[in-house]
């Protein structure tokens, strides 16, 4: 498997913040987000290829229950079901994370981490006119979030650069016909510095409380900043 990065830390993002994690960043990606805070993982993709053994050994070798499967798009690596599945006999816990492009097809995991993107999302002029138009047409695919929502636990993250992009969101989930509680909506500010942050997190914390979402703050950003293997 092409690998990115390996690293251990607490989860930064969702319902599981703060929980001591193995990181596995998947490199690759079938989107182009302009904002990706991780471009070695999908704008421009970089890694080493890593056995599933070697991969499962390391994470045996930490101390935490719970690993993290993220890219990129982790579900479009090679070998990522075979990874699952060592990882599940391993006895671990396995979050997923993805943009809900790719139907789960069965793989192992205890919560899937949806995170399908709106339109601000959208690349700029530094990719050809042709990525732009694949990028829009793949990054919301209803067929693929029901089969997610449908058969595991899940949560959706949001990322929000403004008050607009919430009526897109509650535009999507309602094209999918079911029931999404809001608490499992978490909203976080699109933001990879510390002052756009906070800037972000004042109206979006209080449009999570008249909406009912759940706000999700960025907890790596505050203790570790930008940085790669955080």
């Amino acid at each position: 498997m092409l690998i990115s990065e390996t690293f251990y830390s607490l989860q930064g993002e969702g319902e599981l913040t703060g929980v001591p994690s193995v990181f596995i960043r998947t490199a690759g990606c079938n989107l182009r987000c302009n904002w990706c805070d991780t471009p070695y993982a999908s704008w421009h993709p970089e890694g080493v290829e890593r056995t599933v053994a070697g991969l499962v050994a390391e994470v045996e070798a930490r101390p935490a229950r719970h690993v993290v499967l993220t890219g990129g798009e982790p579900m479009i690596a090679k070998g990522i079901r075979e990874l699952a599945d060592a990882l599940r006999s391993a006895g671990r816990h396995i979050t997923i994370e993805t943009a809900a492009t790719v139907a789960p097809a069965g793989i192992a995991c205890d919560l899937a981490s949806l995170s399908p993107k709106l339109a601000n999302s959208a690349p700029d002029a530094r990719l050809p006119d042709a990525w732009r138009v694949r990028h829009e047409a793949t990054r919301w695919n209803p067929d693929a979030v029901r089969a997610w929502v449908d058969g595991y636990a899940y949560q959706f993250k949001f990322v929000v650069s403004t008050p607009a992009d919430v009526a897109e969101l509650e535009g999507l989930l309602g094209s999918l016909d079911r029931d999404i509680p809001r608490h499992k909506v978490l909203l976080m500010p699109e933001a990879i510095t510390l002052e756009k942050l906070r800037e972000r997190a004042g109206w979006l914390g209080e449009l999570c409380k008249a909406r009912g979402y759940r706000y999700a703050h960025r907890l790596h950003i505050e203790l570790y900043g930008n940085k790669r293997g955080t």
